[in-house]
């Protein structure tokens, strides 16, 4: 599984113009699954992602995570974060999981999110989303399950 994790002050997801999901304060994450991610993979990502810290102590470090402050996650399914682009010009996504397989994974983490003390906004899986969304810094990290990067 891949993730990115942007710091934001505020972000919404639209789907036919009407709001999925809209948070204030903390994290809007893309998540991207593939063909062999199991439910490891969502419990590792998702430790990282609420636990990462990547919000300003009182000494302008990063010190702080989302669950430290309180912060609102955002989770956005995104297949395209599995597209190959070495070859060609047009991106192939063999890596990425089938939609099925990939909205049970999706599904089991939003689950898992939602038994933290935060508040857990979505995007609508397979949907045509518009996510708007204010950076914070910008903060931008990525983050695999795989460690590739």
């Amino acid at each position: 599984m891949r993730a990115v994790v942007q710091r934001v002050k505020k972000s919404t997801v639209e789907v036919d113009g009407k709001i999925t999901g809209e948070i204030g304060p903390g994290l809007l994450v893309f998540i991207g699954i593939a063909k062999d991610d199991k439910q490891e993979d969502a419990d590792y990502l998702l430790d990282k992602i609420i636990n990462l810290r990547i919000f300003e102590d009182d000494e302008q470090k990063l010190n702080n995570s989302a669950l430290d402050l309180s912060k609102d996650i955002m989770l956005v399914s995104q297949f395209t974060l599995y597209g190959d682009c070495r070859k060609g010009r047009r991106p192939s996504f063999f890596s990425a999981a089938p939609p099925n397989e990939a909205e049970k994974l999706y599904d089991y983490m939003v689950q898992e999110a939602k038994k933290s003390s935060l508040d857990i906004a979505t995007g609508e899986f397979q949907a045509m989303m518009d996510v708007s969304l204010i950076n914070d810094g910008p903060v931008t990290m990525l983050i695999d399950s795989k460690k590739n990067f």
